[in-house]
């Protein structure tokens, strides 16, 4: 595997552009090193704690337990029926003190409060652990626990992760590796996302085989506090938290309109209607979809009148409600 390549942190005005530049993975050493939070954290797991604490308003989140004997693995059980972890529902400072309670012990079951949002967890916190990205309305989450392994899966935005505390190791794999890591199941996922089946730590190639391929194509990155990297949409990504309390805060933004949707939604309707068709209708479709949805060419519908270009054309919000009402009651034939 290759090392993600570090590029210096720039200018705080340039910051947004600079991200948008890249379409590969980065790194930026110490971009947020000057963060309160990370300062507190580089002192101690308890000093960190001290610090959220000042932010805690008795929220309650989502609090997943998984039993040592997993090594940090969040998965599925063995008949991929369900899950190795349990999720429970508890104060965010009761989980902080869990952590804090098992950082002495190497063989204490994991605990990870995860994709939680810290305007409503922490309320204050990002005033005063700012990051310059106002302008692309980032969402802004945190990732918190001791030990932990999270099985590669991609996300739709792009994404700026900053550690403030612990050490993370992060695999990337570019989106043509999908058919290479063996994603499970679309609808029933441990986070939401469909996941990488190859354990990273022991990669059976007996069963994945083309995983040795994913691995040559491959990035890979160890993160200090202070340290950023960013995510572009649709990179694969497996994060390991490697200390006894890990903490990283993610910014989460889509440069496309938001009236656009989910692009989830067009591929999982696209299996039901087109995955199960004869071979030679499926090609046929596949050259439609070529010309209509990723063609290159931006005149090729230039011969249709501007004003009878429905979704052929510019697609304002007031079309796409327009044509997702067209679409709903085709739908229904």
């Amino acid at each position: 595997m290759r090392p993600v390549p570090s590029v210096p942190c720039p200018a705080d005005n340039q910051l947004l552009q600079t991200l948008r530049g890249f379409h590969e993975p980065r790194v930026m050493r110490g971009l947020v090193a000057h963060w309160p939070v990370v300062k507190a954290a580089t002192q101690s797991n308890q000093a960190l704690v001290n610090y959220l604490s000042q932010f805690d308003k008795g929220m309650v989140v989502d609090c997943l337990h998984l039993a040592a004997k997993h090594q940090g693995r969040m998965f599925y059980n063995e008949q991929m029926n369900g899950f190795n972890f349990t999720r429970q529902r508890q104060p965010f400072m009761a989980a902080l003190n869990m952590l804090l309670e098992r950082q002495d012990s190497p063989d204490a079951d994991s605990l990870y409060v995860g994709s939680t949002s810290i305007d409503s967890c922490l309320p204050g916190f990002t005033h005063e652990n700012p990051i310059p990205l106002d302008e692309a309305e980032p969402l802004a989450t945190l990732w918190i626990g001791n030990k932990s392994r999270i099985a590669a899966h991609y996300d739709a935005p792009d994404n700026l992760i900053c550690v403030t505390a612990g050490r993370r190791k992060v695999t990337l794999f570019p989106p043509a590796e999908v058919e290479n890591l063996y994603v499970g199941p679309l609808h029933f996922t441990p986070a939401g996302q469909a996941v990488s089946l190859v354990d990273f730590h022991a990669p059976d190639y007996d069963k994945f085989p083309r995983f040795k391929e994913a691995l040559d194509n491959a990035f890979t990155v160890e993160l200090e506090p202070g340290d950023a990297l960013l995510i572009p949409s649709m990179w694969w990504h497996h994060i390991e938290g490697q200390q006894s309390l890990n903490m990283l805060v993610n910014f989460w933004w889509r440069d496309a309109p938001s009236h656009l949707g989910r692009a989830e939604n067009a591929l999982y309707h696209a299996l039901l209607s087109l995955s199960q068709l004869p071979d030679k209708e499926r090609q046929a479709w596949q050259s439609m979809f070529d010309f209509y949805v990723f063609g290159q060419d931006s005149q090729r519908f230039e011969h249709i009148p501007e004003a009878m270009k429905g979704p052929l054309g510019e697609q304002s919000e007031t079309t796409q409600r327009q044509f997702r009402a067209w679409l709903a009651n085709h739908l229904k034939q």
